[in-house]
């Protein structure tokens, strides 16, 4: 067993203005709560939990996005904490994001040879022609054509949009992708097409995942162990299918009964 990735004691607090103080007085709100968590290089680790619970929060802090207030984030054993420049450049190319709307995580006024190729203009030395080869490969892995190049984003169906922000996502050939609600946006037929394309991309790109979602469906099928998130901390962690047979909070057992039980779990 090899961790790719551990958090330890994390604790993440938002500052907010206390709208019943007349000097403006900020309050803090607790949004990650002493989380410690471990995650197995290759496998996909879900994080469930209804929203607000801080799972989202979780996930922006480990690629960079938000500042914590205690604790450690180790990667491949080494804390990113305090990184170098360089170490946080090499860090953002190894722990890639793919938001939970793709409507507004393309640039719009770009093409979509131009959202694949700037990760690779700014991160590497490819050649003109090596980079347009792996912008075509990764194209072929998400399942979209090269005539779509030269289109821009709003020329496309949602379920395409969030394909092509895997497809940006990948393109540095990360070890974690963190998965941020992906299909919640999608219309449900979209969904399965997602999330087996995610298992597909998993195996063929070595990928270790971390997918995060309020679907326990989706987390049924897709993920190898979870972890249950409430009110800021993690309540439940263990293997899926013995966490979905015998779940021990209380509050798991309401995530699981709250949802509809599917009969086909291959089709979501």
């Amino acid at each position: 067993m090899v961790i790719l990735l551990e958090t330890k004691n994390l604790a993440i607090e938002y500052q907010s203005i206390n709208l019943n103080s007349s000097t403006g007085e900020k309050t803090s709100i607790v949004a990650v709560n002493n989380v410690s968590l471990k995650i197995e290089e290759g496998e996909i680790y879900a994080l469930a939990g209804e929203s607000g619970c801080g799972k989202s929060t979780l996930a922006k802090a480990i690629t960079k996005l938000v500042p914590i207030k205690q604790g450690e984030i180790l990667f491949e054993g080494k804390s990113i904490i305090a990184q170098t420049t360089l170490e946080e450049r090499l860090y953002r190319q190894k722990v890639q994001m793919v938001f939970q709307n793709p409507h507004s995580s393309l640039n719009p006024k770009m093409k979509i040879k131009d959202i694949l190729s700037e990760p690779l203009d700014i991160n590497t030395k490819l050649t003109r022609d090596e980079k347009d080869t792996k912008i075509k490969e990764i194209l072929s892995d998400v399942g979209l054509q090269e005539s779509c190049l030269n289109l821009y984003p709003h020329e496309f169906s949602g379920g395409q949009k969030q394909r092509i922000a895997i497809a940006r996502a990948l393109i540095l050939e990360p070890k974690l992708l963190i998965a941020d609600e992906p299909v919640s946006a999608l219309d449900a037929s979209i969904q399965a097409q997602i999330i087996n394309l995610l298992k597909d991309l998993k195996i063929k790109h070595n990928l270790t995942i971390l997918f995060i979602s309020h679907d326990m469906n989706v987390i049924r099928f897709l993920a190898d162990r979870v972890g249950i998130m409430n009110m800021g901390s993690l309540i439940e962690e263990n293997y899926t299918s013995t966490l979905f047979k015998y779940p021990k909070e209380e509050y798991t057992k309401m995530l699981l009964n709250s949802v509809p039980k599917l009969e086909n779990c291959k089709d979501l």
